[in-house]
């Protein structure tokens, strides 16, 4: 999904600015690449937080800035809730890009029913594709896994035109076996001996 962002010139650089900036309830921007100069931008963090909600990676811009662009990088604050300033780069939508991607289980793992326990070791990856067909995550299938089996990077289901850039034996996800508690080590109690009163 391409999300549509209005975005402003701003005028006025530096630390100053920029807190009077994102108090007026829009973030600061930088669009770059392609040879171009860099335009300082202003987008209402209104829509920023839609194009979070919608995962996409590519964004139209509209306004004082018509370009296509790749969401590149986005700092957030301390508690990582309010971003503080994004990253955009001029892109063709046929232009191949090299892109990190969230990973997305689907399924059930059976062997979470014998008392295993399916963590995953890695929750995104590396792909190359075209700027227009970034898919918003990368779908991990467990309904096969049981109790000691892993999933790899190789295993992971890749839409037509994505290649893989994470190494493909980087292990994904995996089951782990149910951990014993001490009482299963520990010796069966003897019965008490039953004594007959006098």
């Amino acid at each position: 999904m391409t999300d549509v962002l209005k975005v402003e010139l701003r005028e006025e650089l530096g630390s100053l600015a920029t807190r009077r900036l994102r108090r007026d309830g829009k973030v600061p921007a930088v669009l770059y690449g392609h040879g171009e100069e860099n335009k300082h931008l202003a987008i209402a963090s209104g829509a920023v937080t839609t194009m979070l909600r919608h995962h996409s990676k590519t964004v139209s811009l509209t306004g004082a800035v018509t370009e296509t662009a790749l969401v590149s990088n986005l700092q957030y604050d301390a508690l990582g809730i309010q971003v503080l300033h994004m990253d955009l780069i001029r892109v063709n939508l046929a232009e191949m890009v090299e892109i990190t991607v969230p990973i997305h289980r689907h399924g059930d793992a059976p062997g979470t029913h014998s008392g295993g326990m399916l963590l995953e070791n890695v929750h995104e990856v590396q792909i190359r594709c075209s700027a227009g067909s970034i898919p918003e995550s990368i779908v991990l299938k467990v309904g096969d896994m049981q109790v000691g089996d892993q999933k790899l990077a190789s295993d992971l289901t890749l839409p037509a035109g994505v290649e893989l850039l994470t190494p493909p034996d980087t292990v994904v996800a995996h089951i782990e076996k149910p951990k014993k508690s001490a009482d299963d080590d520990a010796p069966a109690a003897e019965p008490e001996a039953i004594t007959k009163g006098d």
